[in-house]
């Protein structure tokens, strides 16, 4: 693979534009070679002088002169670098090209670009470094509190010797003061063992987890004892405990009701053991994200580092010049070059996650803290084929099976048939829409979006697209071979009571999906369908949790899915209510009807609370605007299904009215919101500054197919004679693409903060 495309791939994809324009040097370098190509002259005596070098001569006897040694290093002098100090801290490289009179102006266009992006990536990474030591000075801080919380729950009389320190030093008693003066027998004999607590807690070094009670018990007591005899230690350990506060992450119902009764995103310690858990679960998350950031540093270092040397080798073979290790000697004294906090604190995290969250089992320890690969099984490739081919061939045969038996022209089996489509239709939306999120997939990789970072799933267990289409396939393959035999028992049976109990698989089939889908045991992709419920259930609870993007986003692909989960509500009526009414019809109920409307309200009104809880967050008015729509959303919806019960010209207008505001502004928002499209001073035409996709094609397609798909929604209510989009087929083909503010790390909360120190810069 050529170097050009390997980086590429190695690039972090929300840091594209930070590292070194590799492409762009590239095009300069082919301009100096045909500029070379057309200049270079063909004489008969340049090839004559080449052909008599062949024969010059070699006798290993000739010994190069101390002149020709100088003119040698005055010929490696192509260019000359100067290095210009900003702000003290910052320097700005300048490289002299000092040939530029042998024609060298397209040279001297390759260097000026070359000190443009030797300066942009040292910008980038000095910025980014100080970002990290001001991170890991806060994780010190951390972790002084999460040891003095250690010392505290393992050893809860501790907080007595301080009472008895401070009565000791303020009563004049002398029965006070013996009572926590211990004797130099006791001093003597812990004076090693205090020593070695102390300059560990002073040294960021909590207690290890395991570590005997008992010794904490003495090490405790015994700097106890001589704090109340000595003024050895100015500094308690403990008296971090004193300021600091637990930060309500407000990622439960319970956290948000009390920050919304109480007004505080803070909590007082209790010393409690699962207060400790909880604080060290997510210190030990804040060290994972910070020993990836690191790592993703470092090799951003290195990918340029190597850019730089390869370019600068091509340009050597192109302009037969040498100026690759003068130049190369800048960069590597540069400080992206040069800069060892990276590799320093990747150590330090290292020995601290291993020691103090890993029980000092380095191997279990780096496992958590390496990134994880996901790789792809060739069994999965091979089920996914073997699944597909068996769906097109069960669909070829229900087809087959209804046009032979006549299935839809009898009328014994018309109504049957009307009732049994919806209840395996639920299967066919799921079955689409899981096509649909595999093909989203393989574009977001072809594309170099990173989702998994985006969707916040675990590390190393994301589903690829060939899982997704295997788990979609596979669902076909069950869904359509129930449905096969159920039609051919329906149609050959005879006997009313085996037909009873044969009206029962669709509802078998649904208890089958139900039961994988909350399976406990770690098999058929465990932590991607508990992902999924932990969204499901954040969603339905909303506004109660933080809302974040997995969340919005499953809550939008809920809205289209209307039709799907009108499907649960007729397995409840057709299960619940027909076997006492065979001949009435769900429809025909009134509180059927009315949770007809309710289901189809439900996605939009839980991703209109969403809406309000980041609007409450994060102050910012989009999330109004952005709620609003889902409000206008919800009344046409209301009034488009009033208009399907009523069917009267009032609640046609009303219908068309509400629909096509919300088409409107949710069209609006789509192209020119979400996507980013129509931007009037786009580089772009009509389109973004950034695209992800090369062709711009693309994007007008999308935008057309939108407003088509938009558009459809109203024929349910004009009732237009188009076979293909009729009925409520059309529902199901809603998709909304939000794009947000993405970073390359994940902003984990931390889970101390000292307030003291936050009121003090507040006056």
């Amino acid at each position: 693979m050529k170097f050009g495309k390997e980086f590429k791939q190695q690039k972090v994809p929300e840091w594209i534009e930070a590292y070194m324009d590799y492409n762009g040097l590239k095009r300069i370098l082919h301009e100096i070679q045909q500029f070379r190509q057309s200049e270079r002259p063909s004489t008969p005596m340049r090839t004559s002088q080449n052909r008599l070098s062949l024969y010059k001569p070699f006798t290993g006897l000739d010994v190069q002169t101390s002149s020709e040694e100088s003119a040698g290093d005055i010929e490696d002098q192509v260019i000359a670098v100067e290095t210009v100090k900003k702000d003290d801290t910052r320097e700005v490289y300048s490289t002299n090209f000092l040939l530029s009179s042998e024609g060298g102006h397209g040279e001297i266009k390759f260097f000026e670009k070359l000190d443009k992006e030797l300066n942009k990536v040292n910008t980038f990474y000095r910025d980014k470094v100080e970002e990290v030591i001001e991170e890991a000075a806060s994780l010190n801080k951390q972790m002084n509190a999460l040891i003095a919380l250690r010392i505290k729950v393992e050893q809860p009389d501790i907080n007595k010797c301080r009472i008895k320190r401070n009565v000791s030093m303020d009563s004049s008693s002398t029965e006070s003061s013996e009572a926590v003066s211990p004797s130099r027998a006791d001093t003597s004999e812990n004076e090693h063992v205090d020593s070695k607590v102390i300059d560990r807690i002073n040294n960021h070094g909590p207690v290890e987890p395991g570590f005997p009670s008992d010794m904490v018990a003495s090490l405790t007591s015994s700097v106890c004892r001589n704090k109340a005899n000595s003024d050895k230690y100015e500094l308690d350990p403990l008296d971090v405990l004193d300021r600091v506060r637990l930060n309500n992450t407000l990622e439960s119902p319970m956290s948000t009701i009390r920050s919304v009764l109480n007004d505080s995103k803070d909590k007082d310690l209790r010393y409690k053991k699962e207060e400790l858990k909880e604080v060290e679960g997510r210190l030990k998350v804040v060290f994972i994200e910070f020993y990836h950031k690191l790592h993703l540093l470092k090799h951003y270092s290195f990918v340029n580092l190597m850019a730089f040397s390869k370019i600068l080798k091509k340009y050597e073979k192109i302009a037969l010049r040498k100026a690759a290790r003068s130049y190369m000697k800048i960069v590597d004294d540069s400080y992206i070059g040069s800069a060892d906090e990276v590799t320093h604190l990747l150590d330090r995290v290292e020995q601290t996650f291993i020691k103090y969250f890993a029980s000092s089992n380095r191997r279990e320890g780096m496992k958590l803290l390496r990134p994880k690969r996901r790789r792809v099984k060739h069994r999965v490739t091979f089920f996914s084929g073997f699944f597909a081919g068996c769906s097109i061939a069960l669909l070829i045969a229900i087809v087959l099976l209804i046009q032979a038996r006549k299935v839809m022209v009898k009328e014994e089996h018309i109504m049957y048939m009307e009732n049994v489509f919806p209840l395996y239709s639920l299967y066919a939306y799921i079955i689409l829409h899981m096509l649909l999120y595999a093909a989203n997939i393989y574009f977001w990789r072809r594309c170099r979006i990173n989702y998994p970072f985006i969707f916040g799933f675990k590390q190393g267990m994301e589903l690829s697209y060939q899982d997704v289409f295997l788990i979609s396939t596979g669902v076909a393959v069950l869904t359509l071979g129930t449905f096969l035999v159920h039609v051919h028992m329906k149609v050959d049976s005879i006997n009313s009571g085996y037909t009873k109990y044969m009206e029962l698989i669709p509802l078998g089939l649904l208890i089958i999906f139900l039961v994988i889908f909350f399976f406990p045991f770690n098999i058929l992709y465990k932590s991607s369908r508990y992902f999924l419920i932990r969204c499901l259930f954040r969603c339905l609870c909303a506004p109660l949790y933080k809302v974040s993007l997995a969340d919005f986003f499953l809550a939008d692909q809920l809205t289209s899915q209307v039709q799907a989960m009108r499907c649960l509500e007729f397995y409840i009526c057709y299960y619940g209510m027909r076997w006492y009414q065979k001949e009435q019809k769900c429809h025909s109920l009134d509180l059927y009807n009315v949770f007809y409307i309710i289901v189809a309200v439900i996605p939009y009104w839980l991703r209109f609370l969403q809406c309000v809880r980041r609007l409450l967050e994060e102050k910012e008015w989009v999330h109004l605007y952005n709620g609003s729509r889902y409000f206008l959303t919800i009344v046409a919806v209301i009034v488009r299904t009033a208009f399907e019960f009523k069917m009267n010209k009032t609640w046609k207008v009303l219908a068309l009215v509400s629909s096509i505001t919300a088409i409107l502004f949710n069209t609006y928002w789509d192209i020119v919101v979400d996507w980013g499209l129509l931007q009037r001073n786009s580089k772009n035409r009509f389109l973004r500054n950034k695209l992800a996709v090369s062709r711009k094609s693309v994007y007008f397609l999308v935008m057309v197919l939108d407003v088509i798909l938009r558009l459809a929604w109203l024929q349910l209510i004009l009732k237009f004679n188009i076979k293909a989009l009729k009925g409520t087929a059309i529902s199901s083909n809603e998709h909304l693409n939000n794009v947000g503010r993405y970073r390359a790390f994940k902003s984990v909360p931390l889970p101390f903060s000292y307030y003291e120190e936050d009121d003090e810069k507040d006056d």
